[in-house]
């Protein structure tokens, strides 16, 4: 691997870390603001970030209703009541 290469690479790595970071913010804050993510209750085209799949990383990308991959926040306690999953019920589901 050449130096460049291998700068390279460093630098995509940083970022990465810096992106997981501040998305781990961003979903503190949302809890602290009392919401919630749930799983399986988005409209196509509605979904707030990146789906479990890892077919995409952002909002608005879903393709289809009620994908139990996506999610969006919701009032924390209201996510049952709309049909939807938590994330532990939703990894679930995909393993199956």
């Amino acid at each position: 691997m050449t130096n460049k290469n291998l700068v390279s690479s460093a630098f995509a790595a940083a970022m990465a870390i810096g992106l997981v970071g501040q998305a781990a913010a961003h979903d503190a804050a949302q809890e602290k603001d009392g919401r919630e993510k749930c799983y399986g209750i988005v409209k196509a085209g509605q979904n707030d970030c990146a789906n479990l799949g890892g077919s995409h990383s952002c909002a608005g990308q879903a393709k289809t209703d009620k994908a139990p991959t996506e999610w969006k926040y919701v009032a924390k306690g209201s996510c049952k009541s709309m049909g939807g999953l938590s994330s532990v019920e939703a990894q679930a589901k995909l393993k199956r």
